[in-house]
């Protein structure tokens, strides 16, 4: 009885073995096949066996793909989530998958790989900086190119570490290396600001405070009166002739303004007024009329030595203005007809008068 209870149970287990081989073999098999067949199948395959085993496992890392947080991207892992155990790797028949990093693990790596300095190195590969290029880390804490990575496998024929050819590793996109070139280059920016304030702060003050030392000060004040003189010469009008008629109609202007304030402002002088400015051209002696360049006559101021002269010129009188100058009357009359800009002003002073006949 006892024999054949103990075949019965090595017959059982020696079936439930061989299913279990089998099936794993079968497993590994058609994955090979789809592999070689239909690349397109094998990737909806592993996304399918993926997710079924991410719905199965919450809390594990399954992060695929870039993501933002805050403003900043996401870490997340490259490799999918390990398939589901077959019935052998349960049994202990076939040697398990290694286990998939945790959170934790994944940060003692990185913290290696930034104790190291390796995000702020080239990339081994291609030898060149990271920038902003997509970067990953690897479960061994190196840290390479993700294109550079990828050429490598392919061209290796095989996955391993190309530093220190470690196989079957797990990799991790990072932005250490992005976020230091972001760095720098802000760095950069700010010196080149600061650069430009202090030059142009600087170049002010050259302009505007005069240096201390002699020869210095001389050649500051020698260069501002220079530019003065460009800047002068420079609005000034290069056509000469248009530039003096310009003056002459600001001041044929300006003078008209003065005679109008003055005509209106003076008053006609009174008898008394008028014995006082007789009384300047007797102490003056005027003989000539400036206007005709002959002598004058004048009952009222007739002197001894004009006398035989005023004979031969009785016919043309003589009129005095308010401003103590004599000119004959026709003479006076001829220049007031003569200025056609309104009332006209004495031939000798320019001053607005009032007349007598003297």
């Amino acid at each position: 009885m006892r024999k054949g209870l103990n075949s019965k149970a090595t017959s059982g287990k020696l079936a439930i073995t061989s299913v279990a081989l089998q099936d794993h073999i079968a497993r590994n098999l058609l994955l090979q096949n789809l592999s070689l067949c239909d690349p397109v199948k094998t990737r909806w395959c592993r996304r399918a066996s993926t997710e079924t085993h991410c719905r199965r496992n919450r809390g594990t890392v399954k992060q695929k793909g870039p993501q933002q947080h805050d403003g900043e991207e996401k870490e997340y892992v490259l490799d999918p989530a390990a398939p589901p155990l077959t019935l052998a790797q349960k049994l202990g028949l076939v040697q398990s998958p290694a286990r998939k990093l945790t959170v934790d693990e994944w940060s003692r790596v990185k913290s290696r790989s930034i104790h190291e300095g390796d995000s702020k190195q080239p990339c081994v590969i291609c030898r060149e900086e990271f920038r902003l290029q997509t970067q990953v880390l690897l479960s061994c804490s190196h840290v390479f190119h993700r294109a550079c990575l990828q050429a490598f496998e392919r061209f290796s024929g095989r996955k391993c570490c190309p530093m220190c050819r470690k196989e079957q590793y797990e990799t991790r996109v990072i932005h250490d290396g992005a976020r230091l070139f972001k760095e720098r280059c802000a760095i950069r920016i700010q010196a080149c600001w600061r650069g430009y304030v202090v030059r142009k702060w600087y170049g002010h003050m050259r302009k505007t405070v005069p240096p201390k030392d002699k020869q210095l000060r001389r050649r500051f004040f020698e260069t501002k009166f220079q530019e003065l003189n460009d800047s002068f010469v420079q609005y000034c009008h290069t056509d000469v002739e248009a530039f003096l008629n310009d003056i002459d109609q600001s001041v044929s202007s300006s003078r008209r303004v003065f005679h109008q304030f003055e005509r209106e402002h003076v008053s006609e002088p009174q008898e008394d007024d008028w014995q006082k400015i007789q009384e300047k051209v007797i102490q003056r002696d005027t003989r000539d009329c400036p206007i005709c360049l002959t002598a004058l006559c004048s009952a009222r101021l007739e002197t001894e030595a004009g006398r035989t002269l005023a004979q031969h010129h009785s016919n043309r009188r003589t009129v005095l203005l308010s401003c103590s100058h004599l000119f004959h009357q026709p003479c006076l009359e001829a220049f007031e007809a003569f200025c056609v800009d309104g009332r006209p002003t004495c031939p000798l002073c320019r001053s607005p008068y009032h007349k007598i006949l003297v």
